[in-house]
Formats: structure tokens, C-alpha cells, sequence
């Protein structure tokens, strides 16, 4: 038998249609509320702007505008202060907050959803509130790009070994491996930025799909709201999430770099290498080995990576299904949105706070660049600036590294005598090649490791960095 509609639905903002209220388990299991309350800024925001318009074209009055906005800077207050009561009952946000400001305003409260439905809304919602966070990331990930830039300046003599299948392979510097790391995440930081566009487009007046009968003015709501323009289709405007899943891909190419920047953290730090020093600060001890220095955070880092693959997979596979328009299904996209931004701000602060406090253990980089035969391509280089073809060169170099095995002599120790055994054409002055300085100093090019050049590329980029965060304002308009 019908049930005729009771005061006892759960949403009395679409509950006409409905001949019994929504199940107590169903409305609590359909709800969003206890996440996307998140947004509760960025939602009065944008009925701020949305009401400013319906005014301009006249579907409301200015008293009504008026009435609007002072119970939207009151429900705002209320939400600042933790007193604003949320209630599951009415599902999400956007209701939660219409329905107190109809019980401050009265009936001019029913109004503000004039021409617009939640599909848009929400659309409107995340963007805003995801240009926001970009804005955040950017500027963590400068301050990190800057505290790299800077140790890398300082460090541009510091000789270690670079390695190949984590055997030792050449000499370089310090400073120029950490340029390496700064290179990848300038890549990112691009890849932010140009996200940013992508996100920074209007939703709001494409309503549920279709667009609205009211003679609304999208382009007066996008200017009013810094968005860049309105979006070109009512229904690809409000089941879009491709912005959502590429600031994730983001985050997941950026937390691989910083993992691949953990991983070397970590057997830099070990007894093994002992390559740096990281500050107390920044470590843990061991609750039963009272020697340990622990380098939790960069370990962290490295885990939280994984946790951002997640939401990326998530996120793709929510929206590889879906029909248009808007579906429920887009409701699952805002929790790991919001956790893949938490993750990644937290980690950018972890590691700008912590990269310019690193010591280089400066010793113990050269012994170990000193082992392992790592000038050996030199001495073949020189080989060849002495007529010898590569080749050739090649297996002489060999066999002077097999001969230094046996002897337990790096190429530099050997007497000239010894070397010249593998090959007449080595001179005395094949020592300065044989050298790490010597070595380091003959890339002496851009992109080499050579100190000038290290210095040179810490400046470029230094100078690349200021250019990209004074292409915007904090605020993000051109």
C-alpha cells in the first residue's frame, strides 16, 4: 500500500516525488556530507557569484541578492566558528547549507537554486576548491625547487660517486646529482600548472545536463569566480572529472620522484654509504637499539607513494564506465581527491623542510668515488685523444682494471710503468685524468658535471623557477 509523503523524509529538497522517506541505512549510505563539507567554503563561494548573476539578468531582485549574500557571510561565520550543525539527513554540503540559509532568510533562500542544480554545483565546487590546492602545492613545491637549488649551489664541488645499477660508474658531484632531482620535479611543477588550466573552467549553469530556461550569464558567473571560461557543454560540464584524475596523475608522477629522492636518502643515511647527514628532526630511534637513527621521513614518503598510485587507479577506473550525464558513481571521487592533495602538500613540506638541512659527509663521498675504478672511462678517453680507437681503448682499460683487481690498486696509485705495460701510448700526464677532480672538471660542458657548469645550470634554474611563479599572481590570475 502507498505511503503519502510525511515530514519524516530524509530530504524534504526533492522528497514531492517520494511516497515514503528514504531508508535510515540508505540515506546514510548515500550521503556525502561527512566528506564534502571540505568544500563548504568554495560552495558559498560560487552561490555568491551564481547569485551576483541571477541579479544582473534580473531573476532576482537586489533586495533578494542582498538578503542572499548576508545569509551566506552568517552560514560562512557559522561553518568558521564549529558551530554549524551538519546533518546527514540533507545528503551533502550544498543542501546543508541552502537549508540554514532558508531558516535565516525565509522563502528568498529557496531561490538561490534558481537555474543551476548540484550536478553543477558540485562541478563548480571541486574545481574551485582544487585551483585552490593547486595554488598550495605550487607554492610547497617552489619552496622545495629553491632549498634544492641552493644546496646544490653549495655543494658543487663535492665529489661522489654516480652510480649504474647502483654499482659505482663515474665521479660527479653532489651538486650535480641534486640537480637531477631538481630537473624532475621542474617537469612537475610544469605538469601542475598546466593541470591548473584545465581545471580552471565554469561549470555552473549547465545545471543538471541540459542547461537552464533562465536567461542566465555564464560568462558574468566565470568572471566573478577568476574561472578562465564557461565550459562549452552542459553535459560534458557536469560529469567531467578528467581534471580530478589529472591532477592525480600528477601527484602520482610527483611522489614517484620524491620516492626515487627517498630511496637514495635512505642508503645514503646507512652505515653502509654514509654519505649524508640528516637533523635529529627529521629521524626516529629505535625502541630497543639505542643506536639507531631512523630516516622515517623519507621512508614515509617512499610508502605514501603507493597510497597515491591508489587513488589515481581509483579514480580511472570510477570513470571508465560511465554513461553521460551525471552519475552517483562521481560522488566516490572526492575522497581520494582529497587525500591524494593531503598526501602530497604534506610531503612536499616534509621534504622542503628537510632537503636544505642535509649535510654532506664530504669525505666519505670521495673516498668512496675513489673506489671501484670509476675514472676507468676517462682513461679510455684519453686512450683515444691519443690515437687509440674506442674500441681498442676499451680492452686496454679492461685489462688495466683487471690488473688493478689482483694488484688491489686504483688506476691513479699505479705507477706509470704499470699502466704503460697495457699500452705505450700513456704518458705521464695521464695522471690528471686518473684524478676525481680531474675527471669532474673535463665535463666541462652543459649538462656536465664540471663545478663551473654546476653552478651555471643552479643559476639557469634559479632564474627558469622565478620566471614560472611570476607568470601568476598568488591568486592565480595572469
Amino acid at each position: 500500500m502507498s505511503q503519502s509523503p510525511t515530514n519524516n523524509s530524509t530530504n524534504q529538497s526533492w522528497g514531492g516525488r517520494f511516497s515514503e522517506p528514504t531508508d535510515a541505512f540508505v540515506a546514510r549510505f548515500t550521503a556525502s556530507v561527512d566528506f564534502d563539507r571540505r568544500l563548504a567554503h568554495h560552495d558559498i563561494q560560487g552561490s555568491r557569484a551564481h547569485a551576483t548573476m541571477l541579479a544582473r539578468v534580473g531573476v532576482l531582485t537586489e533586495d533578494e541578492r542582498d538578503a542572499i549574500l548576508a545569509g551566506l557571510d552568517e552560514v560562512q561565520a557559522e561553518i568558521e566558528a564549529g558551530t554549524f550543525e551538519w546533518s546527514v539527513a540533507l545528503e551533502d554540503v550544498h543542501m546543508n547549507i541552502e537549508a540554514r540559509l532558508t531558516e535565516k532568510i525565509g522563502i528568498t533562500g529557496k531561490k538561490l537554486h534558481t537555474g543551476r542544480s548540484r550536478n553543477d554545483q558540485v562541478a563548480t565546487d571541486i574545481r574551485l576548491f582544487l585551483r585552490d590546492e593547486i595554488d598550495t602545492v605550487a607554492a610547497e613545491l617552489t619552496r622545495l625547487r629553491q632549498g634544492l637549488i641552493a644546496l646544490a649551489d653549495r655543494e658543487a664541488e663535492t665529489i661522489m660517486p654516480g652510480f649504474t645499477h647502483l654499482q659505482t660508474a663515474q665521479p660527479v658531484t653532489f651538486g650535480h646529482h641534486l640537480l637531477a632531482w631538481q630537473e624532475m620535479l621542474a617537469r612537475d611543477h610544469e605538469r601542475l600548472l598546466d593541470c591548473r588550466k584545465r581545471v580552471n573552467v565554469l561549470p555552473l549553469g549547465a545545471a543538471a545536463l541540459a542547461g537552464t530556461t533562465y536567461p542566465i550569464d555564464r560568462h558574468v558567473t566565470a568572471e566573478l569566480l577568476g574561472f578562465d571560461r564557461p565550459a562549452e557543454n552542459s553535459l560534458d560540464a557536469v560529469s567531467d572529472r578528467d581534471f580530478a584524475i589529472e591532477f592525480t596523475a600528477f601527484a602520482s608522477t610527483l611522489l614517484m620522484h620524491l620516492s626515487r629522492m627517498s630511496e637514495e636518502l635512505v642508503l645514503w643515511t646507512s652505515a653502509q654509504f654514509d654519505f649524508i647527514d640528516l637533523p635529529d628532526r627529521f629521524c626516529t630511534g629505535s625502541s630497543i637499539m639505542p643506536q639507531k637513527k631512523n630516516p622515517d621521513v623519507p621512508e614515509l614518503v617512499r610508502g605514501k607513494t603507493g597510497r597515491v598510485y591508489g587513488h589515481l587507479m581509483g579514480m580511472l577506473t570510477l570513470m571508465k564506465s560511465q554513461p553521460l550525464a551525471y552519475n552517483k558513481d562521481n560522488q566516490e571521487d572526492k575522497e581520494p581527491l582529497f587525500d591524494a592533495l593531503t598526501t602530497v602538500q604534506d610531503c612536499l613540506k616534509a621534504f622542503a623542510d628537510m632537503i636544505p638541512a642535509i649535510e654532506a659527509k664530504a669525505d666519505n663521498m670521495r673516498e668512496a668515488a675513489r673506489q671501484g675504478f670509476s675514472t676507468a672511462t676517462d682513461l679510455a678517453d684519453y686512450l683515444v685523444c691519443r690515437g687509440v680507437a674506442f674500441r681498442d681503448a676499451h680492452e686496454i682499460v679492461g685489462q688495466s682494471v683487471a690488473y688493478g683487481i689482483e694488484q688491489g690498486k686504483d688506476l691513479s696509485e699505479m705507477r706509470l710503468e704499470e699502466l704503460r705495460q697495457f699500452s705505450d701510448a700513456i704518458e705521464e700526464d695521464v695522471f690528471a685524468v686518473l684524478t676525481l677532480e680531474g675527471s669532474v672538471a673535463a665535463r666541462n660542458h652543459i649538462g656536465g658535471t664540471a663545478p663551473d657548469q654546476v653552478r651555471a645550470a643552479a643559476q639557469r634554474a634559479r632564474e627558469a623557477l622565478a620566471a614560472l611563479t611570476a607568470e601568476r599572481t598568488p591568486g592565480g590570475e595572469d
